[in-house]
């Protein structure tokens, strides 16, 4: 009787603890707002503080690194400090699995954690272009949720087009989700998932949790046109707003800008995206 009655407090402590991360992942959230500092990279080189303090004045509350530090490549604290005085924190960064590598890992993990910086997302890799090796880059993922979750900080993947091929379901975005811990963010670019012809809100559903950061681009499917800024194109953002708060996990909401229509600069078409987002937020009731 003694060994049912532990088994049966063990089973239950078991339910309790499933259901505890079923409802962190679950739990609504109100995501910040950042940008992906690749939207600006030619005018950041020109730039850089200025670029940044003009960023902080649009009322973005973060910023996502691509690989550019301006006078700060080697002086991650007085990069910190710079963002400090101008209220922006680090709302991730994008490396390459290169930066994370054995002889790398601990200078760049030491790098970012200065920054304030816990989730390093793999920007790019030829391997998503297809299943099977997406199954290989998976297990690399998998070892470095592993290694980072040590540090308190967090492994991510950025999809483009390549990772949204195929069938629903068994997209290489699919392998990669469905091989990786759920600690492992999935970084949807719904632009580029909108470019390959499937839904951005169905895929944030799909994998409660996982959106932990997301890209916010204004794309549209191949073959069609229209203007690629937020609140201008087809993009059905109060169901995919919706759909991050309610079951993303959603932290941060990042613009990002690769396109520059009608001959505006690029932090003049952030500012452009950054306005048709909150336009689209103020028609919807707080979460």
């Amino acid at each position: 009787m003694s060994s049912l009655k532990n088994y049966r407090v063990t089973a239950f402590v078991a339910l309790l603890a499933l259901a505890c991360l079923s409802w962190k992942a679950h739990a609504a959230t109100q995501p910040r707002l950042g940008v992906q500092l690749w939207s600006v990279k030619d005018e950041i080189k020109q730039d850089y503080e200025g670029t940044l303090t003009k960023i902080a004045e649009l009322g973005f509350q973060g910023v996502e690194f691509a690989g550019e530090f301006g006078r700060f490549g080697q002086d991650p604290a007085g990069l910190k400090a710079f963002l400090d005085q101008h209220g922006l924190q680090c709302a991730g960064a994008h490396v390459h699995f290169d930066a994370l590598a054995a002889d790398k890992f601990a200078a760049t993990t030491a790098f970012y954690q200065t920054l304030g910086c816990r989730n390093l997302i793999i920007a790019m890799d030829a391997r998503g272009a297809s299943a099977a090796a997406s199954a290989q880059m998976a297990r690399e993922l998998s070892a470095l949720s592993a290694s980072l979750a040590a540090k308190g900080m967090k492994i991510g993947y950025h999809n483009h087009a390549q990772e949204m091929a195929g069938v629903v379901g068994k997209t290489p975005w699919d392998v990669l989700a469905q091989n990786t811990p759920s600690a492992t963010i999935l970084q949807q670019d719904v632009g580029w998932t909108t470019y390959a012809g499937k839904d951005p809100v169905a895929y944030v559903r799909k994998y409660p949790g996982r959106t932990v950061t997301t890209h916010f681009k204004a794309k549209f499917a191949a073959g069609a046109s229209g203007t690629p800024i937020i609140g201008q194109d087809r993009t059905d953002w109060p169901a995919l707003i919706r759909a991050v708060r309610s079951v993303g996990g959603t932290e941060w909401i990042i613009i990002e800008q690769e396109e520059y229509p009608n001959g505006m600069g690029q932090l003049e078409s952030v500012a452009a995206s950054l306005r048709g987002l909150r336009a689209v937020l103020a028609k919807m009731p707080a979460p």
